[in-house]
């Protein structure tokens, strides 16, 4: 019976009847009717080869006993010998070859891989220990149970398979410390292909480390990355960051003589436009129009904001003039990058031409837009032609956001317009939003300049709760603005404050710390 239900007869009505949604104990049932119907059957041609060989026996002996009779008068009848190969042919193809026994082989291994037998049944204690590791916390240790449910079960890859995806189903924390355990299974007969779905899976919870141990891993087992691997490798390191390592994972490939697809060019291209290599950037954007590759409206748009926030407005031009040779029509969000590419180089004239052009394509500014524009004029103090500008674009139905107002805040701080700022701030509060960071530190920077303690140290109060957001400039800044106002002890504290972030001082800030030490200066008094 053993044998008919290992049959590949039955094998294969039982992965038909799985595909079509039968499971478990019906399953088994039906496995067994038919390997019985299949043993029947057999049975059934044996009995007629019985039968067969018992009427051959009684032919021969008559045809003996004619032979006898017939040795009077011999006759000489044969057939003539053959000579060679039996060869059979089909559609010329001469399949007598012994390649062809090969391909049959290479054909009945691949068949395996394609059709891999039925996971064992899971029944008994082997069952309970499977649901025990099932339901471990991600601090517990799988070792144990999964030692027992190894001795209990005997599994085959199939099995590891099986039970891995119910796993990755049902505890997918868990999942991941499992299959590394299971890489040292000999009968988990694992690949290449394990562990670079392991190094990804790693690599998607961003747990760096973690997969560069199984990278280590695989490596000292003799199983060196493939394309896939570095592909993956390349995801990996650029969304960490780390361009030394996605460059070379970048260039193994090559050296392995495949081609990166467009995925992984978008990938390495990214990597060196959050690190700041533009120069490269472009270089593989170009490289990619040899291979016919054309780079999506995101890459140039991410390039596009890194010259932008730079304010390098020769950048920033140049990649707006190859986004429309490659057809992307101007949005409004390349407008604005433009606009503020040119605002932070200090080009007044041609942030407004790029700016009235969008308004000419039927792009209606919006907020962040706007306050780009209006940042372009502070740069040069043209406070009247930003003015204008608001008083235009309110006519034609546009409403200042907090954006706007928020540069708009910091312009009339610098000009020590104490109370148009604090009027804006009043329809910051209108608008229901919270006053971001740099709407404090204009304030601090503003009341600390015009000798209002209690509003400054309201202001650095806010500041310093958000230290973990000030950066150098924004340091510098406040405590120069407390020096001016005179608060020195409040600017030596924020100065030790930036020295414990491990920001370094300018030397002009350091000049003006070492006169206000030597300096009489009293705090001013409460206004």
């Amino acid at each position: 019976m053993k044998q008919f239900l290992q049959s590949e007869e039955v094998k294969e009505m039982c992965r038909f009847a799985g595909e079509v949604g039968i499971r478990g104990d019906l399953l088994r049932e039906l496995r067994f009717k038919w390997a019985k119907e299949k043993m029947e059957e057999n049975d059934f041609y044996k009995s007629l080869d019985r039968l067969r060989d018992e009427k051959e026996a009684k032919g021969e002996k008559i045809f003996n006993e004619q032979a006898v009779v017939a040795e009077d008068n011999p006759r000489v009848a044969s057939l003539p010998k053959r000579k060679g190969k039996i060869k059979y042919k089909i559609y010329g193809l001469d399949l007598s070859d012994p390649k062809w026994a090969e391909a049959a082989d290479k054909i009945h291994e691949r068949e395996e891989m394609v059709w891999p037998q039925e996971p064992k049944a899971i029944s008994g204690r082997c069952k309970l220990v499977m649901e025990k590791i099932v339901s471990l916390k991600m601090e517990d240790d799988p070792s144990q149970l999964l030692a027992e449910w190894i001795e209990l079960l005997q599994p085959s890859r199939v099995d590891w398979i099986n039970f891995l995806n119910r796993l990755e189903q049902q505890n997918p924390d868990m999942h991941l410390k499992v299959a590394e355990l299971v890489l040292s299974e000999e009968s988990f007969q694992k690949s290449i292909t394990d562990y670079t779905k392991l190094i990804d899976a790693y690599a998607r919870d961003n747990r760096l480390e973690d997969a560069e141990r199984i990278l280590k891993k695989m490596v000292e087992t003799g199983i060196m990355p493939d394309i896939l691997t570095s592909t993956v490798l390349v995801n990996m390191y650029s969304k960490a960051g780390n361009v030394a390592r996605a460059k070379e994972a970048f260039e193994s490939l090559r050296s392995y003589g495949f081609q990166p697809d467009i995925k992984v060019y978008n990938s390495m291209i990214m990597a060196y436009i959050n690190a700041g290599h533009s120069t490269s950037a472009e270089l593989l954007m170009s490289q990619m129009g040899t291979r016919d590759f054309k780079p999506s409206e995101e890459i140039y748009l991410a390039l596009l904001w890194h010259y932008s926030h730079r304010g390098e407005a020769a950048g920033a031009g140049r990649i707006a003039n190859i986004m429309q040779f490659e057809g992307f029509h101007p949005t409004i969000e390349s407008c604005s990058l433009l606009v503020e590419a040119y605002g932070q180089a200090g080009d007044t004239d041609q942030a407004r031409t790029n700016f009235d052009n969008m308004i000419k394509l039927g792009h209606r500014p919006d907020d962040k837009c706007t306050a780009s524009m209006i940042a372009a004029y502070e740069k040069k103090n043209l406070l009247d032609e930003a003015l204008n500008l608001l008083t235009q674009l309110e006519k034609d139905g546009f409403e200042p956001g907090i954006d706007t107002y928020t540069v708009l805040v910091d312009w009339l701080g610098k000009l020590q317009l104490v109370a148009e700022a604090e009027q804006l701030l009043g329809k910051i509060a209108e608008l229901g939003e919270v006053p971001p960071l740099k709407v404090h530190l204009s304030l601090c920077d503003m009341y600390s300049r015009t000798g209002f303690e209690k509003k400054a140290l309201q202001a650095l109060g806010v500041l310093e709760a958000k230290k973990e957001e000030l950066g150098p400039s924004e340091f510098e800044r406040t405590i120069k603005a407390l020096i001016a106002g005179g608060f020195l002890q409040d600017a030596r504290r924020i100065h030790g404050l930036m020295e414990s972030k491990g920001f370094a001082a300018s030397e002009q800030l350091k000049v003006s710390l070492m006169a206000s030490q030597s300096s009489s200066l009293r705090r001013p008094t409460k206004r």
